[in-house]
C-alpha cells in the first residue's frame, strides 16, 4: 500500500506541475509579464520625469524647495537613539510623481481609444459604402434598361393595335 500511496501522490505532484506550465504558458499571463515589466520601465522613466524635471521647476516657482528633503526630525525617547525623520517631502515627490503617472496613463488610454474608434468608423463606412462598380456591371446595366424599354413600347405597340 505504501507504494501505492508514494505512486498516487507522485501522480498528483506532476499533474499539479502540468497543471501549472499549462497556465503559465497561457498567453493572458505571458501579456500580463510583459505589461508588468513595461510598467516597471515605464515607471522609472516617469519617476526621473518627475524628480529631475518637474519638480525643480515647482521648486523654482516656490522659491527653490527640494520636496525630497522636508523633514521634521522629531526628538527622541532615548538620548542615544537615532531620531525619528517624519520626511513629509518624499511622500509630497510620491504625490507628484502618481500625478504624472496618471496623467501619463490618461494620454495613453485616450490616444490609444480615438485610435480605435477611427479604426471602428472606418471599418463601419467600407461596410456601407457600396463597391465601385466595373464596366462589365454597367454594361449589364444598361443591356437590361434598354430591354426593359423595349418591352415597355412593344407592349404600348400592342395595346395600340387592339
Amino acid at each position: 500500500m505504501a507504494k501505492k500511496e508514494k505512486k498516487k501522490i507522485i501522480k498528483k505532484k506532476i499533474a499539479i506541475l502540468k497543471e501549472f506550465r499549462d497556465f503559465i504558458s497561457r498567453g493572458n499571463v505571458m501579456d500580463l509579464a510583459v505589461g508588468v515589466i513595461i510598467g516597471s520601465a515605464f515607471t522609472a522613466i516617469v519617476n526621473s520625469v518627475a524628480k529631475d524635471i518637474i519638480t525643480p521647476l515647482i521648486g523654482i516657482l516656490i522659491g527653490g524647495i527640494d520636496f525630497s528633503s522636508l523633514k521634521f526630525i522629531l526628538p527622541s525617547v532615548y538620548p542615544d537613539a537615532e531620531k525619528p525623520v517624519f520626511a513629509y517631502g518624499v511622500f509630497i515627490q510620491a504625490i507628484i510623481n502618481f500625478f504624472i503617472i496618471a496623467v501619463c496613463v490618461f494620454i495613453i488610454v485616450k490616444f490609444m481609444n480615438t485610435l480605435r474608434s477611427k479604426i471602428e468608423q472606418e471599418k463601419k463606412e467600407e461596410e456601407k459604402a457600396e463597391p465601385a462598380k466595373t464596366a462589365d456591371v454597367l454594361l449589364l446595366e444598361e443591356i437590361r434598361d434598354l430591354l426593359k424599354t423595349q418591352i415597355k413600347q412593344q407592349g404600348e405597340n400592342e395595346n395600340e393595335l387592339d
